[in-house]
């Protein structure tokens, strides 16, 4: 496999850019990743686009995570990268860069009523977190079904990682390559460490300018972070060959200072690739300045509510208030999203303070240039 970048170059590279922040994106109108990206209702899936990733640029977000969806590149190859290419674009009319991820273990179990995914009309549930009554979001104790498990899906994920990192290998469209979200999520521990392994190593093969990177996200909560002690194999090899260090954290500002202090340790730039959760603490009003003041690149999660519902509860909470209603956790709050469907903010103080840390990081980058 291809070398890791140096921590040299990769300091050099970060602190070449503006403090990164932005979203997890996905238009309002989308039920799922399938309905972002297939060519049903493309064109009104783009305008809205469009239109939220304005205000993206006018809340002072520079970049967004974007996750591109397997099974539609699978049944609609050619469509599909002529549709990525306009995104990208849309994107780019508005000075956002994208980051972009390549693999997913965030995968609800196999149910009663489990059905393939496809590309077509999408169906989702209101009042759900994710638009399903049944997520990955919910409490299970089964594994977390992913098309991988599947052999004659393994190498067609495989083609898809080389050909869209090969193709857009020199894009600067496109920020930095997120190689696999929360691997070892939904119960499946290192089942797809091998696959993990796989798609580093393509990427680094193909060596693109962008970096690569790997979240964190399980046993870190309390900053308990220890890099020899990291909970699965699956998440020490992604920590281990990642250019810049990516960690998700949906806790309180103490976590936050905690894991921050740990992360450090690495010697590497620092990104939280999924954060804001009110319900259980991990606000803007706190949050947003402390990763200013760290330049620590962030990226909340969800921008505008709409059909996929990340607003409400994950279903997995209301499960544990219905046994122990003493639970911490907020539930007058939205959890994640910081607009409302009529582009009016959630909460216009917090938009408040996410345009004035913007405009602060933005003077720092023009008088030092870092």
């Amino acid at each position: 496999m291809g070398e890791r970048w140096s921590k040299e170059r990769i300091w050099e590279w970060y602190d070449a850019r503006p403090w990164l922040r932005g979203c997890n994106f996905m238009g309002s109108d989308c039920a799922n990743r399938i309905d972002q990206w297939q060519e049903l209702g493309f064109e009104e899936r783009l305008e809205t686009a469009d239109r939220e990733l304005a205000l993206c640029a006018e809340t002072g977000f520079n970049t967004v995570r974007l996750i591109p969806e397997f099974i539609v590149w699978y049944q609609e190859h050619d469509g599909f990268f002529e549709r990525f290419d306009r995104y990208l674009d849309v994107c780019a009319k508005h000075g956002i860069s994208a980051m972009v991820v390549l693999g997913n273990d965030c995968m609800p179990p196999m149910h009663d009523g489990w059905k393939m995914p496809s590309v077509g009309e999408q169906h989702y549930d209101w009042g759900y977190h994710g638009g399903r009554k049944i997520s990955q979001h919910g409490q299970f104790n089964t594994v977390g079904y992913h098309l991988l498990d599947d052999p004659k899906f393994v190498q067609p994920h495989y083609d898809f990682v080389r050909e869209i990192v090969t193709r857009y290998k020199d894009d600067e469209r496109i920020i930095i390559w997120d190689v696999y979200n929360e691997p070892g999520n939904s119960n499946r521990k290192d089942m797809s460490l091998p696959h993990l392994k796989k798609f580093f190593e393509i990427c680094r093969e193909i060596d693109p300018i962008q970096p690569l990177t790997c979240g964190l996200w399980r046993g870190i909560l309390g900053g308990k972070f220890e890099e020899d002690k990291i909970e699965m194999e699956i998440q020490k090899f992604g920590y281990d060959n990642s250019d810049i260090i990516s960690f998700h954290q949906y806790g309180t500002y103490e976590n936050n200072c905690a894991l921050i202090k740990c992360l450090r340790r690495s010697g590497r730039p620092l990104i939280n690739t999924e954060w804001l959760a009110r319900c259980q603490h991990n606000n803007v009003e706190e949050i947003f300045p402390l990763y200013y003041l760290e330049k620590i690149g962030c990226y909340c999660w969800g921008f505008v509510a709409g059909k996929y519902q990340t607003y409400e509860p994950y279903n997995s909470a209301w499960s544990r208030y219905e046994k122990d209603p003493k639970i911490d956790f907020d539930f007058t709050k939205w959890f994640h999203d910081l607009y409302r469907p009529s582009l009016r903010p959630y909460n216009p103080k917090e938009i408040e303070i996410i345009k004035r840390f913007c405009s602060l990081a933005d003077e720092d980058f023009k008088k030092d240039g870092r």
